[in-house]
């Protein structure tokens, strides 16, 4: 009887170590970066895709508004001249596109640069403008 408990606490012991093996090896993988960190100039910054390159080339104007843009202004939160405002959009409007691109891509008072589309590029977050200055007119 002590030698058939001494295999099954063997085999216990063998299984529950295998298990927690794994089970460290699942929470090593859960928390692993997503990506390494790549500087200009780097062998590996010459392999890593544009920002905007999602496969399809750059998105749309509208396309990032709806991918981002609208969370605010569809709705005016924190200000955010909304979709359709001509109202809201003529004094912006009024100081140049240039203006409104550069509060766009670096942020002004409420709104967060890129409007948090941190992946999106500089041309794609003009075009996002361009597309709520047309339709907004």
């Amino acid at each position: 009887m002590k030698s058939i408990l001494s295999i099954a606490a063997v085999l216990t012991v063998g299984a529950a170590a295998a298990m927690a093996q794994s089970v460290d090896e699942e929470i090593a993988e859960r928390i692993a970066p997503a990506g390494e960190t790549c500087m200009q100039g780097d062998e590996c910054a010459a392999a890593a895709p544009a920002a905007s390159d999602s496969g399809g080339g750059a998105r749309s104007g509208k396309e990032v508004y709806d991918a981002s843009c609208h969370t605010c202004h569809a709705t005016g939160t924190a200000g955010a001249p909304k979709l359709g405002d001509a109202d809201a959009w003529a004094p912006r409007i009024g100081k140049g596109m240039d203006t409104l691109y550069t509060h766009a891509i670096q942020g002004f008072n409420a709104m967060p640069a890129k409007g948090l589309c941190m992946d999106c590029s500089e041309d794609e977050v003009k075009a996002a403008v361009d597309y709520m200055t047309e339709n907004s007119q």
